[in-house]
């Protein structure tokens, strides 16, 4: 049987993506078929599709893009236990492929979907909601009573941090456009620095405890930003490594997020309790990705975006 894919054949602007008739997978041992409810847009996978991460995440052509996965289970390979047909379920992808209408996944990335959203909402969960746990918890070690600075809370990275960072306690500075305030100050924001309107460390009332910083940055803004931790404080970033003098005592780290099942599961919990919530700003047919990719290229997206095949 075939199903429907986006798939790109070569590196290039969004023109390369195309959709392509496939067989449909099996799943082997270890794995589950998943029947697609929705995949979600993230940024870097713009990037994979213009070449540029193949220094350091190459992929084989052709490729099916989709890291997120949102759907039920259609099919069950030997071994795999854990799974019946017709469970939810949400999954960051290791090898993509979400970008379609079935897609076989190791049932060790996948967790029960939450229950209390859309399971087409649920893809917006996890590649930017692990990205953000791990920044939270692991690495910038955000506690109750800290005031922490989020550098692009706008962003599909940036909703999650701000919620995060707020459920452990932390007082929230965010910087976001004028367009994304109110979203910004929904998701538990006590503070908000439009950063088009001046330098963000003049609106800052104070040195902040820990920099959670989520866009790319010039090498003066990175080093001004830096300036603003407190000694014994923490700069994390996923985007521009942000690098304090030597002599500051901050503690940066420039992370990459890892797939995490426990994590997910953790997230999932959050948002079923409704102390997360999911922001959908916008959802698209997947014959819409490439204008996706288009609008995300002009800094035209806020929030997650998800794609239903």
């Amino acid at each position: 049987m075939k199903m429907k894919t986006a798939r790109i054949h070569a590196f290039g602007d969004a023109s390369v993506i195309r959709f392509d008739d496939v067989p449909r997978p099996r799943p082997g041992a270890g794995d589950v078929l998943v029947r697609v409810a929705a995949t979600s847009f993230n940024p870097t996978e713009a990037a994979l599709r213009a070449g540029l991460l193949q220094a350091f995440l190459p992929v084989e052509l052709p490729y099916t893009l989709g890291w997120d996965v949102a759907g039920t289970i259609a099919g069950i390979g030997p071994g795999t236990e854990g799974f019946s047909v017709g469970d939810r379920v949400v999954g960051r992808l290791e090898g993509a492929g979400a970008a379609a209408e079935y897609v076989r996944a190791p049932g060790a990335l996948l967790v029960p979907a939450p229950a209390s959203v859309p399971l087409t909402h649920a893809a917006a969960l996890p590649v930017a909601g692990l990205t953000a746990w791990q920044a939270v918890f692991e690495h910038g070690k955000v506690a109750a009573g800290q005031r922490v600075l989020v550098n692009g809370a706008g962003g599909g990275v940036g909703g999650f941090v701000t919620q995060l960072a707020k459920h452990a306690g932390a007082e929230v500075i965010a910087t976001a456009s004028a367009r994304s305030d109110r979203a910004v100050r929904r998701h538990g924001a006590d503070h908000v620095i439009d950063y088009t309107a001046g330098p963000v460390v003049t609106a800052l009332d104070g040195p902040v405890d820990a920099l959670l910083n989520l866009v790319a940055l010039s090498s003066r803004d990175a080093a001004a930003l830096a300036s603003a931790v407190r000694p014994g404080g923490r700069i994390v970033s996923i985007a521009t490594p942000v690098e304090p003098p030597a002599d500051a005592g901050v503690r940066a780290t420039h992370m990459v997020a890892r797939n995490d099942a426990a994590h997910l599961a953790a997230l999932v919990g959050l948002v079923d309790a409704g102390k997360v919530a999911l922001d959908i700003s916008a959802s698209h047919p997947l014959a819409d990705l490439a204008n996706v990719h288009r609008l995300s290229e002009a800094g035209r997206i806020r929030g997650k975006v998800v794609i239903i095949p």
